[in-house]
């Protein structure tokens, strides 16, 4: 007896993937961070405590188009949380403008968020346009007492606690502990 079986529709290729950063991707993804941020990104706040470090382990992510052009990209930092300890700091983060109508941004999020959990770390800190990062859960009443090292609209100074409870503690500075750079070293 024959069975009559169904025909499975195909799926469609998604528009992007998302992946570990390569050192390969190190050019493209600067084009994209100043593209999207420009020549000022470096006079932030936030880069006093990426200057000089190493992304998290496995929390440095792209994202590449069908044809292998990265479009996308996010990094956590490890940091110190004042009294509260460890956490990461999140930044940049920014996709192609060309690719802004693929929900890329949230899916960055969704991973970088994810991993992070997965990999056992307790929160997540960053300075951000509030209503886009709220949805992941981010709030600025998790900082009211943490500070950064420069100038920083404290609406816009937000945090995820992946752990209850994680952020309790979370008063004094916010200070960079990644690994250095070879550069760094070597200076």
């Amino acid at each position: 007896m024959n069975a009559i079986r169904p025909r499975l529709a195909a799926l469609p290729t998604p528009a992007f993937r998302i992946r570990d950063e390569r050192v390969r991707d190190v050019a493209a993804r600067e084009a994209l961070l100043d593209a999207a941020f420009g020549p000022t990104r470096f006079a932030k706040t936030c880069e006093r405590l990426r200057e000089d470090r190493r992304p998290a382990e496995g929390l440095a992510l792209v994202a590449e188009d069908r044809a292998g052009r990265l479009i996308g990209t996010v990094r956590l930092w490890h940091v110190e949380a004042g009294a509260a300890g460890a956490s990461l700091m999140l930044g940049p983060i920014a996709v192609d403008a060309a690719a802004r109508s693929l929900g890329l941004g949230a899916a960055l999020m969704r991973a970088a968020i994810g991993r992070a959990k997965r990999f056992g770390h307790r929160s997540i800190v960053l300075v951000g346009d509030a209503p886009y990062y709220v949805r992941f859960g981010f709030s600025p009443a998790l900082t009211l007492g943490l500070d950064l090292p420069g100038p920083v609209d404290r609406d816009r100074f937000l945090a995820l606690e992946l752990q209850d409870g994680a952020l309790a503690e979370a008063r004094g500075p916010v200070v960079a502990t990644g690994a250095l750079t070879a550069a760094a070293r070597v200076a």
